[in-house]
């Protein structure tokens, strides 16, 4: 099996911008830092000292290409910021689980940035006609800006949600509260096939989860859900 390279540990493209991997690095280190599994007996400081090297290497412009150069033999690479397959001639490689925890992340702030303006929306269907009348061509600016701002946000939401369909992540998993259960339980040892956890995270929330705290994930799931429905609805109907 290939060795995990630092873009592996950190869960972004061998074309990831800087401000990609420096997010990246921020977001693994609330998990993995050791004050936040001090309570649940699992010891995450490898893991910690792997994000913080491949930080270290991969947001060093000069560090980086001489790490390129040995890893994969490369001269020069121009940097992009998102791709959602390989590019034509390039051979697809074997995404790390880092990475689709990432595009879990993104989708789960998309659908956050999209509510605020959806709520808007709303609202706006229920003003008066008369009102708007008196807004005048600001107001129409602005609501043109949101309607590109929205479409954007579902543009991106339908990226995250074929990288994970095509990993064969259900979407019930895709709530930070498994996907950051799951990653904890994979660094532990990486070449796992992910795909067992599913099952094991199912087990930990049946076994060890009051009737109360299962009652607010499903609840966190289902407004995720329909927060979700909203965006690719309004999409449709734009």
């Amino acid at each position: 099996m290939k060795s995990h390279t630092y873009y592996d540990v950190l869960g972004v493209s061998r074309d990831a911008t800087l401000e990609e991997i420096t997010t990246a690095k921020n977001a693994l280190a609330k998990v993995y830092h050791p004050d936040a599994n001090i309570h649940k007996d699992i010891d995450t400081t490898e893991q910690m000292q792997s994000i913080l090297e491949a930080y270290r290497v991969l947001s060093n412009p000069e560090k980086r290409k001489a790490y390129n150069r040995e890893m994969f033999g490369e001269t020069e690479r121009v940097f992009r910021t998102f791709t959602v397959g390989p590019e034509n001639g390039e051979e697809e490689e074997t995404a790390s689980f880092v990475t689709y925890w990432n595009t879990a992340n993104r989708l789960n702030e998309v659908i956050g940035r999209s509510v605020r303006l959806l709520k808007y929306e709303e609202q706006k269907k229920n003003l008066p006609q008369r009102i708007f009348r008196k807004i005048g061509k600001t107001r129409k600016n602005e609501e043109s800006m949101r309607g590109r701002q929205i479409s954007q946000l579902c543009e991106q939401a339908m990226q995250c949600i074929t990288i994970l369909r095509m990993a064969g992540i259900p979407m019930r998993y895709w709530s930070p509260d498994a996907m950051n259960w799951i990653l904890i339980r994979w660094g532990q040892k990486q070449t796992m096939d992910f795909h067992i956890l599913f099952a094991r995270y199912d087990s930990y929330i049946e076994e060890t989860k009051t009737g109360t705290e299962k009652m607010r994930l499903k609840s966190r799931n289902r407004q995720f859900h329909n927060n979700l429905k909203k965006l690719l609805s309004y999409a449709l109907e734009a």
